[in-house]
């Protein structure tokens, strides 16, 4: 792996900016968990049922919402790829930013951005997703989104662009996916598809700070571990390894070997949190299992810093969720389990009822596992680990597409399918 870092360039270690401790800022919320300390949620739902507001879009798109105090930004797409039979021209294709009020799901303002040509066509898999796949980041300054190969912007919260930068004029018939994350200083973005790179930029200027070459086939958002000794690693799923890397420089730290057969990485790792500090939790898509790596190795790590590997545990879409002493996993095609932090065991597999096809990752959240079908209705477990599905809610007639992971904000859950953004919470009578 090779790194290069702009020379002469003094970091500035900055205070996080993110403001209010109940904002969910990124993917998957602080710093990746997919995890809420929030009491009170819903449990029950339909069109007729706890839904405080719902928005429609004026685009499809499958990143999740994240919420900064009183707004929420997503984005989303129009002029191309809305109809599957009828797609429409390529050249017509505009993405969206777009923040409303939290209040009422109101549409406070929107910035197009449109596509640079050629642009892939709307084909495999991105008739399943679409074109407006990454979720947003923000620091309670300015909200940062990525768009492939129509580069990365930041806006302030009133929608003003601070600036632009390139991400590479790649692009794949799959897809962008990957989401950008903050650290200190820095907006680090996976541009594996359309550069073959790990890049880390300045937050308040756009100019290029790190790079790491050959990243291929990987649509994995990083996420940011600690070390026993609290020292701070990114840590990535590529192609064929997992890695940890020094976020300041983008040096390679250590690898783990995955399997030589697998063709992409998508899941994105969970941190170790409590007494399973120091550790990653990865699926790897090739050998369908569940690793947990200890943090801190140097080199390649295959052999000494993994602890446990459970075979035939993961997904290739969904990314694991940690809470205690258990790890819920969630696979694409809608079987649900249940493994033991400590020792890798497998408490419970289950498949969810009504063949559910599933690419958000799984929530946990007020003692329940919230999690969300495409098009099937989202299914309430009990954490734990018995096996208890509590619900299983349907937003009927809206014939909705739900890609996007579940957000939690102030008692309430945000919902994005292609078409609406919903408010679900609990309704006085």
């Amino acid at each position: 792996m090779n790194f290069i870092v702009r020379p002469g360039l003094v970091l500035l270690v900055l205070t996080n900016l993110a403001a209010a401790a109940d904002d969910w800022p990124r993917f998957r919320g602080p710093n990746g968990s997919g995890t809420s300390e929030a009491r009170g949620l819903p449990m029950m739902w339909s069109a007729e049922k706890n839904i405080v507001w719902k928005t429609a879009l004026p685009g499809h798109g499958a990143s999740s919402p994240i919420v900064v105090g009183d707004r929420v930004f997503l984005t989303c797409f129009s002029g191309y790829g809305l109809d599957l039979e009828n797609p429409g021209k390529e050249e017509d294709l505009v993405r969206h930013v777009v923040c409303l009020r939290r209040s009422d799901g109101s549409i406070l303002w929107k910035r197009d951005v449109p596509a640079p040509q050629p642009e892939a066509g709307f084909e495999e898999f991105l008739r399943v997703h679409g074109y407006s796949s990454s979720t947003p980041t923000s620091d309670g300054r300015a909200v940062y989104v990525f768009f492939g190969k129509s580069g990365l912007l930041a806006y302030d919260l009133e929608g003003k662009e601070l600036w632009r930068a390139s991400a590479g004029s790649g692009f794949s018939s799959w897809g962008s996916a990957a989401s950008p994350v903050l650290h200190e200083n820095l907006l680090i973005v996976n541009a594996s598809l359309e550069r073959r790179m790990l890049i880390a930029l300045e937050r308040t200027s756009g100019k290029e700070v790190w790079r790491v070459t050959k990243v291929t086939s990987s649509w994995c958002t990083p996420v940011i571990a600690t070390t026993d000794e609290g020292k701070p690693e990114l840590v990535l799923y590529q192609h064929r390894k997992i890695a940890g890397f020094n976020p300041a420089t983008g040096e390679e730290l250590w690898h783990c070997d995955t399997d030589i057969n697998e063709s992409y990485a998508a899941p994105s790792p969970v941190v170790g949190q409590g007494k399973h500090r120091g550790l990653v939790f990865a699926y790897t898509n090739g050998a369908a299992a569940l690793l947990a790596i200890r943090t801190g190795g140097r080199g390649n790590i295959t052999k000494t810093h993994v602890k446990w590997r459970t075979p035939n545990v993961g997904s290739g879409i969904t990314s694991p969720v940690l809470d205690g002493d258990y790890l819920y996993c969630i696979g694409n095609q809608g079987v649900a389990s249940c493994v033991k932090a400590e020792d890798g065991s497998v408490l419970y597999r289950e498949r969810l009822p009504g063949g559910a096809s599933i690419y958000a990752s799984p929530l946990v959240a007020d003692g329940k596992v919230y999690v969300v079908s495409r098009e099937n209705g989202a299914y309430v477990l009990a954490a734990g680990p018995e096996y208890r599905l509590l619900a299983h809610n349907r937003i009927a007639p809206d014939r909705s597409v739900f890609n996007a992971s579940p957000v939690v904000h102030d008692g309430q859950l945000l919902l994005r399918s292609n078409r609406y953004l919903y408010c679900i919470g609990e309704m006085k009578p």
